[in-house]
């Protein structure tokens, strides 16, 4: 009697990578795609009433990462998994993690020329899920809040997104200002916190948006940050950093003055230590008092590299004097420098 083909699901944000490899899998015989999902919740839902002998997973995807998911099954419901991720290239902190997570096989996609490297490797990756449907994987111990999302998710230990956060307060504008304009479009996504009452921010923002080659604009409850963006916090409310999966938005949100400030610098930066970890770099610039010297000092626990303006460039030398005295500085630049070390960083 013939066996019947191994069932495979895949999931993956990609449409193309989807589509690509259901046709290389569908050609072969032993081989059958029962499904697909953009994302694990979804892939969940479609998996309920015909579960898969394997799954094809990403790793950096919206609402629940690849990493997180793998987690879940092997804690719930051990199976064969093959992660297929641009994240997981030999020897990285990505692939040990997979492997010690219970990830059976893994190919690992580049970031460009995704769908012809794919049909490239099609017979790589039809060997690999056929390894993977002989595999009987064993349950692992259950990891705490990986239904829903957590209070304190931990970063992932790397993604394609970097994140950089700035904070400033006297003498602030302009030196952003200096910063932004030295960027690329191509730079990494922003977020900045500048001490601004309201309805000036937005002014800021517009007058920033028209002279550099990045965008910039005032941020919004849920706005999703991108390479080529910097979102500014307005005035008179916080910002946070929140991570979907491995991707990352922001929370504009009320609350009391923190170190005297509404926004505050360290509001934001404590978000970012949380949620984006090492995938981050803090730039604290001129201005008066300490606020953001603390959460600057989070970011640099947790993995980030963090820089302070020196002192001759600063019109007010206090805040990064603040974030110098307590060690969350790694580096100190002048002004003018601090662009060029961003995008070496990212």
């Amino acid at each position: 009697m013939a066996t019947r083909p191994a069932r495979v699901f895949l999931v993956d944000d990609s449409a193309v990578v989807r589509q690509c490899l259901q046709a290389l899998l569908s050609a072969e015989p032993d081989l059958q795609v029962i499904g697909t999902a953009s994302d694990p919740l979804f892939a969940l839902q479609k998996m309920a009433n015909d579960w898969p002998d394997v799954i094809v997973l990403d790793i950096e995807m919206p609402r629940m990462d690849g990493l997180t998911f793998l987690r879940k099954l092997m804690a719930e419901r051990p199976t064969p998994v093959v992660i297929c991720s641009s994240l997981a290239g030999p020897g990285t902190q990505t692939a040990m993690q997979a492997l010690a997570a219970g990830a059976v096989e893994i190919i690992a996609k580049p970031e460009m020329g995704v769908k012809g490297f794919l049909e490239s490797s099609a017979e790589r990756l039809c060997e690999a899920v056929r390894a993977a449907a002989r595999a009987r994987p064993r349950r692992l111990a259950a990891a705490p809040n990986v239904i829903a999302e957590p209070s304190e998710p931990v970063a992932l230990a790397r993604t394609t997104e970097r994140i950089v956060a700035i904070g400033a307060s006297t003498g602030g504008t302009q030196a952003i200002e200096r910063v932004l304009t030295a960027l690329p479009r191509v730079a990494p996504g922003i977020l900045i916190v500048q001490h601004m009452p309201e309805r000036f921010t937005a002014s800021l923002a517009e007058r920033l948006n028209g002279v550099c080659r990045i965008e910039v604009r005032e941020a919004r409850s849920g706005d999703r940050l991108l390479p080529g963006l910097a979102l500014i916090a307005p005035g008179g409310r916080h910002m946070q950093l929140h991570r979907s999966g491995a991707q990352y938005t922001v929370q504009v949100l009320d609350g009391p003055p923190v170190n005297r400030h509404r926004p505050s610098v360290d509001v934001l930066f404590r978000s970012v230590a949380r949620h984006a970890g090492r995938n981050a770099t803090g730039v604290i610039l001129t201005g008066m008092g300490d606020d953001g010297a603390r959460g600057l000092r989070e970011m640099l626990d947790a993995g980030a590299h963090t820089i302070a303006q020196d002192e001759a460039s600063c019109v007010v030398f206090g805040m990064p004097r603040e974030a110098i005295r307590l060690g969350a500085a790694r580096s100190v630049a002048p002004l003018d420098d601090i662009a060029r070390r961003v995008l070496e960083l990212a």
